[in-house]
């Protein structure tokens, strides 16, 4: 694994009893890069994610994980690596008996480390910087708007200051304008703050705004790896189908 490498897979497979997710999975990213993930619903997306930090195990191949190999990290190791990174699930996943402030403060509080002034502290400037105010950190998840659900997450997702965030469908739930804010809001962190992303998504409007490289999956393959034109050009039907639509052609500005 090189320096500028983040996280690296090296023939990667996945089979549930006799089912095979994924078929000799190969990839690098590097540090500051943002990846997004498409594919069909069930091709196996999230769970290439959960692979990468290390939350399920490949049934074959090699993972690592900020320049470790998670194969050879004990519990407590992965861990720590696990706490350099950040993130965001599908619809917040926020805990529905706690505030805003106690979800965004529940990572700190879990490393026992910290006295309640800091985190605190910590808990505001993430709620600022992700665009909540003070009394929205009293409010309960059920109160929130979509919007703020997602934003309250990716407040909590940022408390550790992580090297890679990782994002599950980041704009679903959201109507374009919420998206399209959202997005705005995940490039100027990203400007900001320099981390790593790794998220699976199926708008477009988020692949060609953000992404510095796209993750083609179908038929249990990576069948494209590089840049949004790689993609775009793949001749795979999935891809020919996913890019090459009345829809993508409006987004992406281009006919064939």
């Amino acid at each position: 694994m090189t320096d500028g490498e983040v996280i690296r897979m090296a023939h990667v497979w996945t089979r549930f009893g006799e089912n095979l997710v994924h078929r000799d999975i190969s990839l690098s990213l590097g540090r500051g890069q943002i990846l997004g993930v498409v594919g069909a619903s069930g091709c196996g997306k999230t769970v290439l994610m959960r692979e990468m930090i290390g939350l399920q195990t490949p049934t074959q191949g090699q993972v690592w994980l900020l320049g470790e190999s998670l194969a050879e990290a004990d519990a407590r190791r992965k861990q720590q690596l696990r706490n350099r990174c950040g993130v965001l699930f599908q619809g917040g996943a926020l805990f529905s008996a706690l505030s805003v402030f106690d979800n965004i403060a529940f990572p700190l509080r879990e490393l026992k480390t910290l006295d309640e002034e800091l985190i605190a502290r910590l808990v505001c400037m993430k709620l600022a910087m992700v665009g909540l105010g003070e009394t929205d950190a009293l409010l309960m998840p059920a109160e929130l708007s979509g919007g703020m659900v997602k934003r309250a997450a990716l407040a909590r997702a940022l408390i550790m200051e992580p090297e890679v965030l990782f994002l599950d469908e980041p704009t679903s739930g959201l109507d374009p304008v919420l998206g399209e804010e959202f997005v705005g809001l995940l490039g100027q962190l990203h400007r900001e703050l320099g981390f790593t992303v790794v998220m699976v998504t199926h708008d477009l409007d988020t692949l060609s705004d953000l992404c510095t490289c796209v993750a083609v999956l179908a038929g249990q393959q990576l069948v494209s790896y590089g840049t949004l034109d790689d993609a775009i050009a793949c001749a795979h039907p999935f891809a020919r189908d996913f890019f090459h639509g009345k829809r993508a052609q409006r987004i992406l500005g281009r006919s064939d």
